[in-house]
């Protein structure tokens, strides 16, 4: 009974600091009315913006001619991009409209996407490729050091092993290149033992044979001298 008696009595003291402060919690209410519906409308937006910006990249892709000009494919695919940054398809279009502009021979402005991509995107999907295409731009442009650089960024800081493959076996042929030639051969037999039965796969094997070749031909032979005179002359 008295359990019941301080239940009925805290009860009277709520509903009375509830009149009393009817106007703040009307409003208290009404703001955690609102904030709701904001966060459903904004959870829907962006559940619709991803939904149009997939639509709008496939519709993009399935309308490509087959004799479409790289540079205007390019063009086409970070338009995508544009309209809907932010978005995984517009991450992916932009990825492609880099890459379309690298086969198009437009290696400065291909680097500069990738590197948007980057920018925008760093922790998704396709930040490694992404990487790899900045890489790969810059070794097109003759920038062999910054080229290097970048691939030895690609194997330090991502997991992705199609794309730090990639990066040991061209960072492999800039060291063949520049005489490096142990470094180039280890790199090359990393791609091939973790690349069997592929065309990458295959040439890193073959260079690093003739590499493994050519350092045992120039290695310098030892010398043995007996430790006594082998001479028969008295």
């Amino acid at each position: 009974m008295q359990a019941q008696d301080t239940a009925t009595t805290y009860f009277f003291k709520s509903w009375s600091w509830v009149e009393a402060n009817l106007k703040q919690v009307a409003l208290g209410i009404l703001a955690v009315t609102l904030a709701a519906v904001l966060a459903s409308y904004y959870f829907w937006h962006q559940n619709q913006t991803e939904i149009d910006a997939g639509q709008a990249l496939t519709q993009m892709m399935i309308s490509i001619a087959p004799n479409s000009d790289a540079i205007q494919l390019a063009n086409d695919y970070l338009k995508v991009a544009a309209d809907y940054s932010g978005t995984q398809s517009g991450g992916r279009a932009l990825v492609l409209g880099a890459t379309a502009l690298f086969e198009g021979g437009n290696y400065q402005e291909a680097q500069a996407q990738f590197q948007k991509y980057l920018d925008t995107y760093h922790d998704s999907a396709f930040a490694a490729p992404a990487a790899l295409g900045i890489a790969v731009s810059l070794e097109a442009q003759g920038k062999t050091e910054a080229a290097a650089n970048a691939f030895q960024r690609v194997i330090n800081g991502y997991s992705d092993p199609n794309a730090v493959d990639s990066a040991k076996f061209e960072l492999a042929k800039i060291d063949e290149q520049q005489g490096k030639l142990v470094e180039a051969e280890n790199f090359y037999r990393d791609v091939a033992r973790n690349n069997p039965n592929t065309a990458m796969g295959s040439e890193a094997a073959f260079r690093a044979y003739q590499l493994n070749s050519r350092t045992s031909a120039t290695a310098p032979s030892k010398t043995v001298t007996a430790p006594f005179s082998l001479s028969t002359k008295p």
